[in-house]
């Protein structure tokens, strides 16, 4: 598609530098920005002007909706722009980190996204059971969790990505591959696909990769990772970015309350009460101080 003399279109795959953009007539044309920096995310609607072959350069950009990313001090890995739907895959076997998971969410809740928590490999009875009784201080907060069994039916988790642009993120050895070989046939061939055309080669696990989906809708696969920080966010957006706490903090006797030793506190007191995950204060404070923001 043409616009004011430009081409428009989609990015379905982000490497460093290095964008695919498909076309509404589903043309891959291997894009890169003007200027040094990687200013583009996967699901980033683009102009670019043809540079020859299958080739292009990236003009700009439309305003997001959304922009899902982590952030080291001086560094930002953008994830992916205009998402609606954050779906964090865990399982029992390996042990994932709650601190991370916790870490993800605090990152959409910034954006203002919607999450959900997707524990795989149910088929783990022990496992299984173990990992949600860890994710229940999430159920808690609000946070829907949905229990499946990759390998074997994943009609559940279509139902919750059908009309959504919704990210996977994870650690590593979770499963995410086989949900996302489940949820798009030939996925395995569009990766190296898109690999080539990257030319990515070993480095094809650090690409970002949006997949459309037959039913409708569009997930996003991020690869495995094992941290996520949090340095875009100031100290009230991260305790914003915990739902509970947020809904009790105003009944506090002091409004500078840290929820930490203060008289008064009613986040302690729902602690205290049972009403409210202790976990979660501890996860928020750790994090806070792992950040900087005590």
């Amino acid at each position: 598609m043409s616009v004011g003399g430009q081409d428009a279109g989609i990015v379905v795959a982000a490497h460093g530098r290095h964008y695919l953009v498909e076309t509404e007539d589903a043309a891959l044309v291997r894009c890169v920005p003007r200027g040094k920096k990687s200013v583009l995310a996967c699901g980033d609607r683009v102009r670019f002007a043809a540079a020859g072959g299958d080739t292009g350069v990236v003009e700009g950009f439309a305003p997001r909706s959304s922009l899902f990313l982590r952030a080291a001090p001086h560094r930002q890995k953008l994830i992916a722009a205009n998402a609606t739907q954050i779906a964090i895959v865990v399982a029992g076997e390996p042990s994932f980190s709650d601190e991370l998971v916790c870490r993800i969410l605090l990152a959409t809740e910034s954006q203002g996204i919607k999450a959900l928590l997707v524990l795989n490999k149910a088929d783990l009875e022990s496992a299984t059971l173990a990992a949600a009784l860890r994710l229940r201080q999430f159920e808690m907060a609000g946070y829907p969790v949905l229990a499946i069994s990759a390998k074997s039916d994943v009609r559940p988790l279509e139902e919750r990505l059908r009309n959504e642009t919704t990210v996977l993120i994870g650690q590593s050895g979770m499963g995410k591959s086989t949900i996302v070989n489940a949820l798009v046939p030939g996925a395995d061939v569009r990766t190296q696909e898109i690999s080539t055309f990257l030319d990515a080669g070993r480095h094809t696990t650090s690409a970002t990769r949006l997949f459309r989906l037959a039913g409708g809708g569009a997930i996003v696969d991020s690869p495995g990772l094992q941290e996520f920080g949090l340095a875009h966010l100031t100290r009230a957006q991260i305790e914003n970015g915990f739902p509970e706490l947020r809904a009790l903090a105003g009944h506090c006797r002091f409004n500078d309350c840290r929820h930490d030793s203060e008289p008064g506190c009613a986040v302690r007191a729902a602690v205290e009460a049972g009403r409210l995950a202790s976990r979660r204060l501890a996860l928020m404070h750790r994090i806070l101080e792992a950040e900087g923001r005590r």
